[in-house]
């Protein structure tokens, strides 16, 4: 949570409602060709507006020169330092994806991905094969056994699944074996600390045997393991911030930590506007809602500057309904940068807009890195996010005498 020591003391309960729309892969950077960001090249006109009615700064996800993963980023959105309130992704998928798991289950977050006859990886998406696609590949795998340890596998969206392994004396200490890039062959499943051996060996074996019976496919031939994990016992929104919290993601690892986190997960369909119709039609029945936004970073992570271009724009086109809410606080965050000229994810600041009665623009003309660095908010840790939201709702009362 926020690291104020009288944060529970000071938050009160008031009708006031917060919606945080976190754009997934917010940031950008210039194309070299053009010298314009993603945000700077896209026609964003209701984005555009609402700068200029509200306060404007850039977010720092983790620290200055850090390169978070959409697991810190989002949790420090959230107030929750991200290095502290740190979990890897296998249990926000499992959570996500309604997966019971119990004490010592350790969650593995797996990618489909793409090997060329040497081993070296080509695709750590595998062409981001469909969910149908990927399902059926999953059932094909959950007939690989690992002796002395119990192994479930859950179908996510696209490429993505879920290994969970059940057993004695698991840990989480273990390589991941995507190496973040393409050209390279998958990293060993090795301990880092004894108290993980039988993990690493377990993840071993099934990658091997899954290899195996993937090797006919034509493009998900192999898995890479990442994000190996444990539930954490983390303080809860509701009770910190005194809060009604509720979470709309079609994602599920997005679902998972709200969950984490104690929000409401409410069911949604597949699509931003299935998003908004959920939004709406809760609207009445809490108090914050994190609603997200994933097109813009799946297209910076696919290095297609012209389709993260397009996702903005179609988000710009349904700003109006989140403005028509009449939200007492409306937060437009992103997580992190995801510049297509990186094709990554990366360590720049994030542009952040916070709109309510009490912000009545500071000059800032337009949603871009470079009108947003010159706002009111200035740069700020992006734990600091959620307090401004709870202020602007008028949900905090005066701190000392």
């Amino acid at each position: 949570m926020i690291d104020f020591p009288y944060i529970k003391d000071i938050a009160r309960e008031t009708p006031g409602k917060i919606v945080m729309l976190v754009v997934d892969g917010l940031g950008g950077l210039p194309l070299p060709e053009t010298g314009r960001s993603e945000l700077e090249t896209a026609a964003l006109p209701n984005l555009d507006a609402l700068a200029r009615s509200s306060a404007a700064g850039l977010t720092t996800p983790v620290a200055t020169g850090i390169t978070p993963g959409s697991g810190p980023g989002h949790t420090a959105l959230f107030g929750y330092d991200p290095v502290k309130y740190l979990v890897g992704r296998g249990v926000l998928e499992a959570r996500g994806l309604g997966v019971e798991l119990a004490d010592g289950d350790v969650a593995i977050r797996c990618n489909f991905c793409t090997v060329d006859d040497a081993g070296m990886i080509i695709d750590r998406r595998a062409g981001r094969i469909s969910s149908d696609e990927a399902e059926s590949l999953v059932d094909l795998l959950r007939q690989i056994e690992v002796p002395g340890v119990s192994l479930s596998l859950h179908a996510s969206k696209g490429h993505r699944f879920v290994l969970v392994l059940s057993g004695e004396g698991l840990g989480t200490d273990v390589a991941e074996t995507d190496p973040g890039t393409t050209g390279l062959a998958a990293i060993p499943a090795v301990a880092l600390s004894d108290g993980s051996q039988r993990t690493a060996e377990a993840v071993g074996a099934f990658i091997t045997t899954a290899r195996d019976l993937l090797s006919g496919q034509p493009a998900a031939n192999m898995v890479l393991a990442r994000g190996y994990s444990q539930v954490p016992d983390w303080p809860s929104m509701a009770d910190a911030y005194r809060l009604s919290p509720a979470a709309i993601a079609a994602y599920p690892m997005y679902r998972g930590l709200a969950s984490v986190l104690g929000m409401e997960i409410l069911s949604t369909g597949e699509t931003f506007d299935d998003e908004l119709d959920t939004l709406e039609s809760a609207f009445d029945r809490h108090d914050f809602f994190f609603i997200h936004y994933k097109p813009a970073d799946a297209a910076g992570e696919d290095g297609d500057f012209q389709a993260k271009v397009l996702a903005l724009e179609e988000l710009d086109a349904r700003i109006p309904r989140l403005l028509a809410l009449g939200a007492d606080a409306l937060v437009v965050a992103g997580d992190h940068s995801t510049p297509a000229i990186a094709a990554a994810h990366t360590w720049h600041p994030v542009p952040l807009l916070v709109h309510s009665v009490l912000t009545a623009g500071d000059g800032v003309s337009e949603f871009t890195e470079r009108a947003c660095a010159l706002g009111s908010i200035g740069r700020i840790p992006a734990t600091g996010v959620m307090m401004l939201a709870l202020a602007n709702a008028g949900k905090l009362q005066r701190f000392g005498p």
